[in-house]
């Protein structure tokens, strides 16, 4: 019976120092990765970093070395996903405010400003007096300041542009019209019909130039004219034509 109880601890033994190993990732591979990123071989670093999580897929060492080696490599969102990676397995509030900096770092990286500041701010909740964190906040911080800024000042510059087009286009319409009058005015126009009668010409009378011995000499004429056509009507109807003028 005693023998018995041996053996299961020894075998227990066996079995926590196999799951230790796996949990752990290998620490000459590790460290083989931090001499390849102190150089600046980033691409070998991430190489061997890799190869740990083979052994230990959920160490948060071989994850978070693995974030900053991509992060070296400007692969930002491939890094955030390591980070967080790295956070399910962080043991305590300085570890976590470690992570969430670097990931407040390639989201900065990434132009998410307001991602960013967000990221920072849980840092700092973890770890509240950390001056490098602050000091990242800050800088986010103005960064955004500075965009919104820009933005306003463009939204201002384009509204400018949109008025003065606006003001061109008017000045353009009307000098259009303008010159559409000035057309309409050189062409001949209808006059109307009370224009027209007035501007016909009315046949002038003629002075009389005629002297009184000539008007006698032609009253004379006329009387003699009229007694021979009252001769001529008496000899066809046999009376007198009674006339209206006393010669």
């Amino acid at each position: 019976m005693k023998l018995i109880k041996i053996f299961f601890l020894f075998f227990l033994l066996i079995l926590l120092n196999i799951t230790e190993s796996y949990a752990q990732p290998d620490r000459s591979t590790n460290n083989k990765g931090v001499d390849a990123f102190d150089s600046g071989d980033f691409t070998e670093a991430e190489v061997k970093f890799k190869m740990g999580l083979e052994k230990a897929p959920d160490s948060y060492i071989s994850n978070f070395n693995l974030g900053d080696a991509l992060y070296k490599q400007e692969r930002y969102d491939e890094a955030i996903s390591s980070y967080k990676a790295a956070l399910g397995n962080a043991s305590d509030d300085y570890t976590r405010a470690k992570i969430h900096h670097n990931i407040g770092n390639s989201l900065l990286k990434s132009n998410k400003i307001q991602e960013s500041i967000e990221a920072y701010k849980t840092a700092l909740k973890h770890n509240p007096d950390d001056a490098e964190t602050k000091y990242n906040l800050s800088y986010a911080l103005s960064l955004l300041n500075n965009q919104d800024q820009n933005q306003q000042q463009n939204q201002n510059q384009d509204k400018n542009d949109q008025d003065q087009q606006n003001q061109q286009d008017q000045q353009n319409q009307n000098q259009d019209q303008d010159q559409n009058q000035d057309q309409q005015q050189n062409q001949p126009q209808p006059k109307d019909q009370e224009t027209q009668q007035d501007n016909l010409k009315q046949p002038q009378q003629q002075e009389s130039n005629i002297s009184k011995e000539d008007a006698e000499r032609i009253l004379e004429a006329l009387k003699n004219n009229e007694k021979d056509l009252q001769k001529e009507l008496r000899k066809k109807t046999g009376r007198a034509v009674k006339t209206d003028k006393d010669w």
